[in-house]
């Protein structure tokens, strides 16, 4: 659907609402409509929906982003919202990350690349992550009344988490590790809530705003804090 210069990837599908969205990096629009649904209505919606499309779009294109990571000495790195500088020691010794106040030490075998650094801070992040979700999934299992079959850490370019209602299964972005712990906590809340109902709809909506009234100022956090660095191909 073309609407002046703006292109926006129409699909129909079995749901019950028009869902709209803007994915970043740039900007891409698609809209989500019952199967029935005509063209020259989801045109008008979208056409209603355009300065909101259009704020969207130029937040994204303004959102801070991380220059790529180097891990290189002194560069800055986060954990749960907090910088820590890196320290990158070269030792014979089995690679590892550890903690010193304000300090983020990486130890890497002598001659190791940068490719092999990436690796042993991702699998320390992931480690990390998978201290605190359990805890917290068992949390919200509890409050809402629902039961995870498993969980899945991945990295993701356009979502912080998703959760297939089908199967129970829900997955998460590793970025999170490097975001305040409450607002993991939130994506896991979200993701949850659509075990018991699986579209963004007013009843989803009801839900969250009765278990995790902030919600809303959570997901506004969230969507400030500076992206990563990826390589986005759409």
């Amino acid at each position: 659907m073309q609407i002046g210069d703006l292109e926006i990837v129409v699909t129909r599908k079995a749901v019950k609402n028009v869902h709209l969205a803007v994915h970043p990096p740039a900007g891409r629009v698609t809209l989500v409509a019952p199967s029935n649904t005509r063209m020259d209505v989801a045109r008008a919606y979208a056409i209603s929906r355009l300065d909101w499309i259009r704020k969207q779009q130029a937040k994204l294109l303004g959102q801070a982003r991380e220059t790529p990571r180097m891990l290189v000495e002194r560069e800055s790195h986060y954990l749960w919202g907090r910088r820590y500088l890196l320290t990158v020691i070269e030792a014979d010794a089995k690679p590892s990350i550890r903690l010193d106040h304000r300090k983020m030490v990486l130890t890497v075998r002598p001659g190791s690349s940068l490719a092999k650094r990436h690796e042993v801070m991702h699998d320390w992040q992931r480690a990390v992550l998978h201290e605190v979700i359990p805890p917290l999934i068992r949390k919200w299992e509890t409050k809402l009344g629902v039961a995870v079959a498993g969980y899945f850490l991945q990295r993701m370019k356009t979502k912080w988490g998703s959760c297939n209602p089908a199967s129970g299964n829900i997955r998460l972005n590793t970025e999170l590790v490097k975001k305040p712990r409450e607002l993991l906590e939130y994506v896991i809340a979200h993701e949850l809530v659509h075990l018991i109902e699986a579209n963004h709809s007013d009843r989803f909506i009801a839900i969250l705003d009765k278990h995790y009234p902030g919600w809303r100022e959570a997901r506004a956090e969230l969507n400030e804090l500076p992206l990563s660095a990826e390589s986005w191909k759409e």
